[in-house]
């Protein structure tokens, strides 16, 4: 597992791998040249006082994350609101980003349905937050899996997000627009699914990886005709400019969890979960607890084209859509839920909803997912 803290991102690669020996000279594999001896001086000695700076400040709160530029974003939010709540946490250093490279980040060469389940984002912060690494771990909560690593909890869900799918393409307004035989590039079997089965005429590429601006700029380079984004990480990212149109609720249900922001802690560690829970947005928690409850019961992975989206009325009631899919689009089971905006109602129609895609859907239509080419 590779973690490396933003001050070390500062130290070029070089003398961050072995650079400087304990005495601060530099070790044999550096040829000494004379005209670069006195650059590599300034560079070694910044780097000492880099580690000699780590090694005297203490952080109280040391955040773990993935190093993507959205990843960062929703670490850099997560500081932003703990030294607004809490005075002491405002000082020079008190809150220090730990970068964690994730399974899901070292492969990107192959679909996400081909190399496993949930976790691929989040089991390596999560085995880092149980070592004492780091003391919170940020997640994007659609990358959590349904279950938490014994010995943690998330007690913690930041202010949802707008959890619509953005269209991006340079050629098409919208994705009725797209020409037969357009590309659209997707790592999502649940995009793919949604998208197959209104458009049939289109083609998906699934093997589209990369962070948000690798997407984009494989738009504008024409590797395909168009791709769907979520929209809350284009505007955490500030990069709504890209987008061609934004899709409804009807034409796209959202991932579950889109938009939504989650904080883990070790379960024993009462004075980080204080911190945490000081942060945590109700109304967005009990709609994520109701998504993940219809996914948990749907069994649901990325291998499972599952979409998921509760939301409080404008009575106050919680209003739940749900749908499973088959990869290709030509089956697509739905359903919906309206009750109480309570973490017990709702966790029970998420279930109740599951339940009965399960059971409209029929144990085959299942067994043929496992099956399936993604």
């Amino acid at each position: 597992m590779e973690i490396i803290t933003l001050k070390q991102a500062l130290i070029p690669a070089s003398l961050r791998s072995a650079s400087i020996s304990a005495f601060g000279f530099p070790p044999p594999c550096l040829k000494f040249h004379p005209a670069n001896h006195g650059r590599r001086l300034l560079m070694t000695r910044a780097a000492v006082a880099v580690e000699q700076q780590a090694q005297t400040r203490v952080s109280l709160i040391r955040i773990g994350t993935r190093g993507s530029p959205l990843a960062l974003a929703q670490a850099y939010e997560t500081r932003d609101k703990l030294m607004a709540t809490h005075p002491e946490l405002s000082e020079e250093g008190a809150i220090e980003i730990v970068i964690i490279k994730t399974t899901g980040d070292k492969i990107l060469t192959q679909p996400l349905a081909d190399i496993g389940g949930k976790g691929l984002f989040t089991k390596e912060i999560d085995e880092a937050l149980l070592n004492g690494e780091i003391d919170i771990a940020v997640h994007s909560m659609k990358d959590v899996p349904t279950y938490l690593p014994d010995g943690t909890i998330l007690p913690c869900n930041l202010p949802r997000e707008d959890v619509r799918d953005a269209f991006i393409s340079l050629s098409a307004r919208s994705l009725a627009e797209l020409p037969a035989g357009s590309i659209v590039g997707s790592a999502s079997l649940r995009r793919k699914s949604q998208i197959l089965n209104r458009y049939p005429s289109l083609k998906v590429e699934m093997n589209f990886r990369g962070n948000v601006q690798t997407r984009l700029r494989k738009v504008r380079e024409g590797e395909v005709q168009a791709t769907l984004l979520a929209l809350a990480g284009l505007k955490r990212l500030d990069l709504t400019e890209n987008v061609t149109a934004i899709l409804s609720i009807d034409e796209m249900i959202p991932a579950v969890a889109q938009g939504a922001i989650g904080i883990a802690c070790q379960s024993n560690d009462d004075k980080m979960a204080n911190y945490i829970a000081s942060l945590n947005h109700e109304e967005t928690r009990l709609a994520v607890a109701c998504e993940r409850a219809f996914l948990e019961t749907l069994d649901g992975s990325c291998q499972t084209p599952i979409a998921g989206y509760a939301c409080k009325d404008n009575e106050g009631y919680c209003i739940f859509r749900g749908l499973v899919a088959s990869p290709d689009g030509t089956q697509v089971f739905e359903t919906s839920r309206k009750g109480l905006y309570i973490l017990e109602d709702m966790i029970a129609m998420g279930k109740d909803a599951g339940k009965e895609l399960l059971s409209r859907a029929g144990s085959s239509f299942f067994d043929n997912l496992k099956k399936a080419p993604k």
